[in-house]
């Protein structure tokens, strides 16, 4: 929480609370977490990866002297922390003004606005800026001037930028790749793999990826463990959304057909605004005994009022909500009960502290030698009535 502020009126049920998101930001990780709690969302911390600075890289060094030697054509600066690395490097080599002169007397594109804050900064202005801030159009813009027999220098993203490079040279461009940092896996992978079995139990309701880097090392981290059947399962069917900051960031998942959502802004704010919409948005409202009943990730909200339920009962509760009104049988609802073993006795203990949980006992009846049912509203649209 930041200060005092809320979110919604007074006694609204904030737009993410019962919800579990993943952060695997590395950056701002701290920020995004607080925009997602301040939210009411429960957030898992995984960073994906850590950036390493390249000050001292010899690679570096080495294309940065290059560069001075043989002006290129086009500079595309990428980042604004990779930019402000790369000058930082250069000034501690004694070349910072060398490299800023350089810099100034060739054509300078700028992904984004960040980017473009941090050309400014040190004196330098960008010839052209993508609207839609995606490598694609700067991509598409280059091919569209023709870039044959030209050198271009790429400031990269911490790894290669997928099929960029290559389609430049495929058109017969010098391609020069600056590598400002390199993203390498974090040091303590035990939060990623807490973050992967949540994924493929369905513990959490959303992951958010704010790099491409971070998406790709989680999708090889879960290779590595034999999960990645099960993640790219739960994300595809398994009603755990993918939300990017944006189009590149999307890319590795998007390589596994995992559907993701992006806000049409790519920042923070805006993928905490596309979380706290989708999420609740995908909830359905059930009119039951009288009350209005809405299933949340980890939590039920009972006429607007927000319900703590532990984690047997929500598997329960996700049971009979699949066909409201329809009976479940106890034998059914044995299979979904974690860790209950065969005893249909499990079922019945977790069901009285499902109704204490929910503060309305008549939402659920028990049906005689037949198990339990939503107690649905004999009124309620058809839809519910018959589990569509």
């Amino acid at each position: 929480m930041q200060g005092n502020e809320t979110v919604g009126g007074p006694g609204a049920v904030p737009p993410l609370a019962g919800f579990t998101v993943g952060v695997t930001a590395a950056r701002r990780a701290d920020e995004l977490a607080a925009l997602l709690e301040r939210r009411g969302a429960t957030t898992l911390r995984a960073p994906a990866l850590r950036i390493v600075p390249l000050s001292d890289d010899a690679q570096l060094h080495a294309v940065t002297g290059r560069l001075l030697e043989e002006a290129p054509d086009v500079v595309i600066a990428t980042t604004a922390i990779g930019f402000r690395g790369w000058i930082e490097a250069a000034e501690g080599w004694g070349l910072g003004e060398a490299l800023l002169r350089r810099l100034g007397g060739v054509r300078v594109l700028a992904r984004g606005p960040k980017v473009r804050g941090a050309l400014r900064a040190v004196g330098l202005a960008e010839e052209w800026s993508p609207a839609s801030e995606s490598m694609a159009e700067v991509l598409e813009r280059l091919l569209e001037e023709g870039v044959e027999g030209r050198r271009i220098a790429v400031q990269l993203h911490g790894e290669p930028l997928p099929g960029f490079g290559e389609a430049l040279r495929a058109a017969g461009a010098l391609v020069v790749g600056v590598p400002v940092y390199r993203w390498m896996p974090p040091e303590d992978i035990a939060p990623v793999d807490r973050l992967l079995d949540a994924v493929c139990g369905r513990a959490l309701d959303a992951v958010s990826f704010t790099s491409a880097p971070a998406a790709a090392s989680l999708l090889k981290r879960a290779e590595r463990r034999g999960q990645l059947e099960e993640v790219v399962d739960a994300f595809r069917r398994g009603g755990v959304l993918a939300a990017c900051v944006g189009p590149m960031t999307a890319s590795p998942l998007q390589a596994h057909d995992v559907p993701t959502r992006q806000p049409e802004r790519f920042r923070l704010g805006p993928l905490v605004q596309l979380i706290a919409s989708e999420l609740p948005g995908a909830v359905r409202s059930l009119p039951v005994a009288g009350h209005r009943l809405e299933i949340r990730g980890q939590a039920a909200v009972v006429d607007g009022g927000l319900r703590a339920v532990p984690p047997a009962g929500m598997a329960l509760l996700r049971a009979l909500a699949r066909r409201p009104g329809w009976v479940v049988a106890r034998s059914d609802l044995l299979r979904v009960l974690p860790g209950a073993g065969r005893d249909e006795h499990a079922v019945e203990t977790a069901m009285a502290r499902l109704r204490v949980a929910l503060g309305a006992p008549r939402l659920i009846q028990t049906v005689v030698k037949r198990g339990y049912r939503l107690s649905l509203d004999p009124h309620a649209d058809h839809k519910y009535s018959t589990g569509g």
